[in-house]
């Protein structure tokens, strides 16, 4: 089978194409044949080396798997020959989804909704049950509640938007000027201009002093210590980077800071097959690459900026 691999680690340009060995799977594991997948920061982060010694070079990495069951382990008992699934595969297992083929234990995977493509269900895994795990597992969102999401026109804000108009709450979120009607088009209440606007001053008056119940930050530095600022007195705050900065609001606030990853895949991958089936979530996707263009899809995402918005995915059949 055709593989997208790194040799080395480093820039976008490490990508070769490799030929490989279709795998087989054992008696708890099912062999998909892969349709499509996506390019998340956590893909760009193994390729430069971040996860150490677990890659063993050369590498077949990627999360997003969006595809057919084609073979199944005798142990199998929730999926068939013909099943359209989709899944993220676990970080400590080092990739393997930019492939044509992949092996997965059964319980990471689950049923592709039934009214999206592949190249659409592709975007979902990592990025959608990253905003799941953050707004429904971590900070509990209830309905009627208040939050501001920072980075509401990327790969998880996007979701994040979305899921958090289906729990029921009202949404201010961050994002470049020349995106503000997008993010409305998604479900924002309110766009902030992060170049322009500041988000504090913005907040603190409509609030009336108050602040949000919930804030989540999908981008690092100080975002999450400017964040507490806005956020009520006994509120959530969740990130999902590495942050920066002075904390102590935290304390005197008596706000609770979740720090979230994307774990127990499936059960927040069947919640949200059941929304996108409802049509109250609709996957976003800026631009789609094939399977030999996975240099320039993480170029592309590592580039970011204007006009980019929602996911990269890559389409390998």
């Amino acid at each position: 089978m055709k593989a997208m691999a790194i040799a080395n680690f480093g820039g976008p340009e490490v990508f070769t194409e490799l030929e490989v060995d279709k795998p087989s799977p054992s008696h708890n594991e099912v062999l998909v044949k892969v349709y499509a997948t996506s390019v998340n920061p956590a893909d760009c982060g193994m390729r430069q080396g971040f996860f150490g010694p677990r890659v063993k070079l050369p590498a077949i990495i990627g999360f997003d798997v969006s595809g057919v069951v084609e073979e199944i382990g005798e142990s199998v008992r929730d999926f068939r020959v013909g099943d359209e699934v989709y899944y993220a595969i676990a970080h400590e297992q080092g990739g393997g989804a930019n492939a044509e083929y992949h092996v997965a234990n059964e319980a990471i995977v689950a049923k592709k909704p039934a009214n999206i493509s592949h190249l659409e269900a592709a975007s979902v895994p990592v990025a959608g049950g990253t905003a799941w795990a953050a707004l429904i597992t971590r900070a509990n969102i209830k309905v009627g509640e208040t939050m501001l999401i920072h980075g509401g026109a990327g790969g998880v804000g996007t979701f994040a938007i979305q899921i958090a108009k289906a729990a029921g709450a009202y949404v201010y979120t961050t994002c470049g000027g020349y995106d503000t009607e997008f993010v409305k088009s998604i479900g924002a209440d309110r766009a902030i201009d992060y170049r322009n606007e500041d988000f504090i001053n913005i907040i603190m008056q409509e609030t009336r002093g108050e602040g949000v119940d919930v804030t989540f930050t999908t981008v690092g530095g100080e975002i999450l210590a400017k964040s507490l600022i806005v956020t009520k007195a006994e509120g959530r705050a969740v990130t999902v980077t590495g942050v920066a900065g002075d904390l102590n609001t935290a304390i005197f606030k008596n706000i609770t800071i979740h720090f979230a990853h994307l774990d127990q895949t499936r059960p927040k991958l069947d919640a949200l097959r059941n929304l996108i089936e409802r049509d109250q979530i609709k996957p976003v996707i800026g631009a789609t690459f094939g399977l030999h263009q996975m240099a320039e899809a993480h170029k592309k995402l590592e580039e970011g900026g204007e006009g980019m918005r929602g996911k990269i995915v890559v389409q390998v059949a």
